[in-house]
């Protein structure tokens, strides 16, 4: 009986190991805007759809690629969601990552092209450079605020970063290589890693970023981010990034 015991540990207890370190690494994907928040509108599409269908493809292929990564996403159909419940969604949930995804925009008259990934942080585009460098996505990205019946409350500590030096550390080191990727996969034009006061990145308390996959203020951009090819191309940058991260951070996958 105890040899049978014996044996049956042997092979159980690796099995259970295996089992319980099955989902070692969690990533939330937010996707920006929804609802009632369109975010920014192009000649034919609004941002709230196509970060949507940008978060909901890079999921699946995360899904696929790293089975030891459980994927939360903030949403996954066409709701509202208040920016502060998106970061509560990966801090409850113990996120390891938290990757927000959102298209950019300029006023009409205005061209640009190009991916971007904003972090908290400090350097170069901290301070006064990067607050007229980076104030027009601070103030559309966050406006959403004013959307929300309690935003007062809700963001009264709002200067107050939840994040430590080692997780800004992290999450520039994760804009580093998403401008690397992305930009190698799609072709698109090299925007730069920015650092700005974005409350969805504020309120987390893990290593986070914001991706801005394009322009659709800009014809070209807004068409080709509707592409079925577009969708693919990112879709392979940005898990590439990630895994160069993960692979660094947490764990080989």
């Amino acid at each position: 009986l105890r040899k049978l015991i014996f044996t049956l540990l042997t092979f159980l207890l690796p099995a259970l190991t295996m089992s319980g370190a099955g989902k070692s690494f969690t990533l939330v994907i937010d996707a920006g805007h929804g609802g009632h928040d369109s975010g920014a509108k192009g000649a034919v599409s609004a941002e709230k759809n196509l970060t949507l269908r940008y978060a909901l493809a890079f999921g699946k292929a995360v899904e696929q690629s790293c089975p030891d990564v459980k994927v939360i996403y903030t949403r996954k159909t066409d709701v509202f969601l208040p920016l502060h419940e998106r970061a509560e969604i990966a801090n409850r949930n113990k996120a390891d990552l938290f990757i927000s995804i959102h298209i950019n925009a300029l006023e009409p008259g205005h061209i640009s092209r190009g991916f971007q990934s904003y972090t908290l942080g400090t350097g170069e585009h901290t301070g006064n450079k990067g607050l007229k460098e980076n104030l027009e996505v601070a103030r559309r990205e966050n406006s959403v605020i004013f959307m929300e019946k309690d935003y007062q409350s809700n963001y009264k500590g709002l200067a107050n970063s939840a994040e430590g030096d080692k997780n800004r550390e992290r999450s520039v080191e994760l804009s580093r290589l998403m401008q690397q990727e992305v930009c190698k996969a799609t072709g698109r034009r090299n925007g730069g890693s920015h650092q700005n006061n974005l409350a969805v990145l504020r309120l987390t308390s893990m290593p986070a970023a914001l991706l801005e996959l394009g322009f659709i203020s800009t014809p070209d951009e807004e068409a080709f981010l509707n592409t079925d090819s577009a969708l693919s191309l990112y879709t392979s940058g940005i898990l590439n990034a990630f895994v160069r991260y993960k692979r660094k951070y947490g764990g080989a996958g």
